[in-house]
């Protein structure tokens, strides 16, 4: 892993300022840009660390703070090590902010992190990729879908909600997918259960979506998050393994 340069920056929206981590290798060349999505806790010191290895292993990695709307980091008053089974007063916190951000103001918000992007002289020229966690995933989902000519890669791990009933869920806009997806499933998650998988794997290979699905035996919805109750090391390193495959495969080297 190559040493890396990180800070805080500012991106101006139509909607106000968000600000973001941004971090790259510590040399001056352009690499491939990977636009990671934040869980429900918002961002914090364990996902500057994420993206800071994401960083190493090559990649300019830009880490926005979707909740801008409700304020800057930090939008919530959280422990250093959070159990919300503890403190399930958290998601008093959380919640109303979760729902305020809908999938219009979402694409909003990711028009203006890729054109940040591209305007970056860190950023390789091309596409990019994109992960997310938790609720995360689906906003990379849809990022996906949004803007295909953007992006190669799209990776979501433990997410949540991704296939519903509703008529904006996540998984109606993978038709307009040109890139891969891979998804690392919790296994027994509450907020995707079987059917939700199913529906998600039957609607990219109908679309004729480049992906893979996975679900990992016992592990618990957030698994990659060290800072909270429900990390499994385990599971966040076979993680680790299938995002740097996924990357290294679609932005590394010209798509087919």
């Amino acid at each position: 892993m190559s040493a890396v340069r990180g800070t805080s920056v500012d991106i101006t929206t139509e909607d106000g300022t968000v600000d973001a981590y941004f971090v790259h290798p510590d040399d001056d060349a352009a690499h491939p840009a990977v636009l990671f999505y934040m869980d429900a806790f918002g961002l914090r010191p364990h996902l500057r660390a994420m993206a800071d290895r994401l960083a190493g292993a090559g990649y300019t990695v830009l880490v926005p703070n979707v909740f801008h709307r409700s304020g800057r980091t930090p939008v919530f008053d959280l422990p250093e090590f959070i159990d919300p089974a503890a403190r399930p007063e958290i998601w008093d916190q959380i919640l109303p902010v979760m729902l305020a951000l809908t999938p219009d103001l979402a694409l909003r918000d990711a028009a203006a992190y890729l054109e940040w992007l591209a305007d970056s002289p860190r950023a390789a020229d091309g596409p990019v990729g994109t992960t997310g966690y938790c609720m995360g995933a689906r906003l990379a989902l849809r990022t996906a879908g949004a803007f295909p000519e953007r992006v190669a890669a799209a990776a979501g791990f433990h997410g949540g909600g991704l296939a519903t009933d509703a008529p904006d869920s996540p998984h109606l806009a993978v038709a307009r997918i040109t890139g891969e997806v891979y998804f690392g499933h919790a296994e027994g998650d509450p907020a995707l259960p079987p059917e939700q998988i199913d529906l998600l794997d039957k609607t990219l290979t109908e679309a004729g979506v480049r992906h893979h699905t996975e679900v990992y035996p016992g592990a618990s919805h957030g698994y990659t998050q060290a800072d909270t109750a429900a990390y499994d090391a385990e599971a966040t390193e076979r993680h680790w393994t299938a995002l740097l495959d996924l990357l290294d495969r679609t932005l590394k080297r010209p798509r087919s």
